[in-house]
């Protein structure tokens, strides 16, 4: 028997270990920027609750044997010391005694102190190595408060369900204003620490926290966004709060804290003098701020569907049509179907234009190497990892398998510009709240080496496809003319980046709004200068 548990150990160690010997070899931190990466987590914990199952079947057959013995030892015992003299005067029951106390209890003895957990442990302790850590936790929850931020959610509402998913518990939302708080987040540390408190004052039960630890946590954000006055109000509350009328903090952060308003109000009488000094600095600095968050508006508001500038007068300029390619060998029988999305500059896209099958094969391709998507410093040209870009990504080569080729032909059929020279496709996973903030394709001026080592020039072009559908959010959209392009699986999207002089078309300046729901696939192909010499005419002007 102790042969047979330790052969059914090792064989599940040696699975574990298997699994997650191919689960790391693909996989890297950072879980949270891919839901490829996600779903894998997802089948380790369901393996675990299986393991975890396994291992409670085990307490219980244990405990009922232990049971078993013992209610039939209370019968009997109970017979027995009803005529000790008498039942002990029978040779069979003396002997039974002395067999149970001398050999059956150290058996039970041995048996309680089977340990049936190991087991579960070994596979626990392989496992967790490769556990998200702190920072991916940390990465989630910034992302689900970007989403809150992005999409105008409020807090109550994504806590209570009405966001169509699971609830948060008055834990969850206590943590993840302690991750806004370690992030000197104090905004997000308000709205979410105030939701906590309100569903303890609706009575839902805590493991691990109480109304004055979360009312601290909420003064202190209130008090750390300039606002003092608001603290003493919202401090007055835990002062006062019946839960703990003697909470030390509490205490004394409300004398402290009006001791600081009343030195604020001085010291504002004094910079009212000093501040037209300082006003041409002030305004340098709060001009470059307000270009990021002007941008950064327009971005958030066209990812809900709002400030779209595209007229119905402009509108109507717009049409589906059968498009050969100047009646392209490949496509004169079987045209594909291009829709115009924009006038100015031209986007358009391309409908079923790859098999649900090919793009199967490439998502199954690129999610071995799936590694987090980096972006050119404009300052280094280092390639690094960037906050403002979440997702993961991946190369694939032509030469490495034919449906990769396949796409490339077809992306060299439908536009006209030769591939040879173009990069790698690339494919991108976004995770949770998955996003790319306002950026350029091409190359500007000012970038060192914008692609020189490539020696194809800059990227001319750009070929965009979805390779899912999203339930909610992750639009493509145009910060400086006003345009959404949302997902749709199958389709492709394709624009200019460049004047047919070589210029940078400004106007092309997109973003990828964050996932809010579902799961987004996309690949993309960025075409080169060199190669379109004779496929593309050069302008004369600026911005033929």
């Amino acid at each position: 028997c102790v042969w047979s548990q330790l052969w059914c150990m090792m064989a599940l160690c040696g699975w574990w270990l298997i699994h997650f010997l191919v689960f790391t070899s693909c996989s890297a931190h950072d879980f949270f920027t891919s839901i490829g990466h996600m779903t894998d987590l997802l089948f380790t914990e369901k393996d675990l609750v299986t393991s975890l199952k396994d291992y409670i079947r085990a307490e219980e057959s244990k405990l009922e044997q232990i049971k078993k013995w013992a209610d039939k030892l209370d019968v009997l015992s109970a017979a027995a010391t009803q005529d000790p003299e008498g039942f002990l005067g029978h040779p069979v029951n003396a002997f039974k005694l002395m067999k149970r106390l001398n050999t059956e209890w150290g058996e039970l003895e041995s048996l309680v102190l089977t340990d049936v957990s190991d087991v579960f442990i070994s596979n626990l302790t392989i496992q967790r190595q490769y556990f998200p850590n702190d920072d991916d936790q940390t990465g989630a929850a910034k992302a689900l408060m970007r989403l809150q931020d992005t999409y105008q959610l409020d807090t109550n509402a994504i806590s209570t369900g009405e966001l169509p998913g699971l609830t948060l518990t008055v834990d969850d939302c206590y943590d993840l204003g302690k991750v806004a708080y370690s992030e000197a987040d104090y905004y997000h540390t308000e709205l979410w620490m105030a939701q906590a408190l309100r569903q303890l004052d609706q009575g839902e039960p805590s493991r691990a926290v109480d109304a004055v630890t979360v009312l601290d946590y909420l003064s202190y954000s209130v008090y750390q966004q300039g606002e003092l006055e608001r603290y003493l109000q919202t401090g007055a509350l835990l002062f006062f709060c019946p839960l703990d009328p003697t909470h030390q903090r509490a205490n004394g952060n409300l004398k402290y804290f009006e001791y600081q308003l009343a030195k604020q109000k001085k010291v504002e009488k004094v910079e009212k003098v000093e501040e037209k000094e300082e006003e041409t600095k002030v305004r340098q600095r709060r001009e470059s701020k307000d270009d990021y968050l002007t941008e950064r508006k327009k971005y958030e508001q066209l990812c809900r569907g709002q400030g779209i500038k595209l007229t119905p007068r402009r509108q109507s300029r717009l049409f589906c049509r059968y498009y050969d390619n100047n009646r392209h060998p490949r496509y004169v029988i079987g045209p594909v179907k291009q829709e115009d999305e924009w006038d100015s500059p031209h986007i358009v896209r391309y409908h079923n234009i790859v098999s649900e099958k090919d793009m199967e094969k490439v998502k199954e391709l690129a999610k071995p190497r799936l590694r987090r998507a980096t972006i050119s410093n404009p300052v280094t040209g280092v390639l690094e990892t960037a906050h403002y870009r979440i997702s993961k990504s991946a190369w694939l080569g032509a030469y490495e398998h034919p449906v990769v080729d396949k796409i490339n032909q077809l992306i060299e059929d439908v536009t006209g510009l030769n591939v040879k020279t173009a990069e790698d496709l690339q494919v991108a996973n976004y995770g949770l709240g998955g996003q790319y903030e306002p950026h350029f394709d091409f190359g500007r001026k000012d970038e060192p080496d914008a692609f020189e080592e490539l020696g194809t020039g800059n990227r001319i072009a750009t070929w965009l496809l979805y390779m899912t559908d999203v339930q909610a959010g992750g639009a493509t959209v145009f910060t400086d003319i006003g345009a959404a392009v949302k997902p749709k699986k199958g389709t492709a999207v394709f624009w200019y980046n460049l004047y047919p002089s070589g210029e940078g078309d400004y106007r092309t300046r997109h973003a990828a709004c964050p996932v809010l729901l579902g799961n987004k696939w996309v690949s993309n192909k960025w075409i080169h200068e060199r190669g379109q010499e004779f496929r593309r005419r050069c302008g004369l002007n600026e911005t033929d």
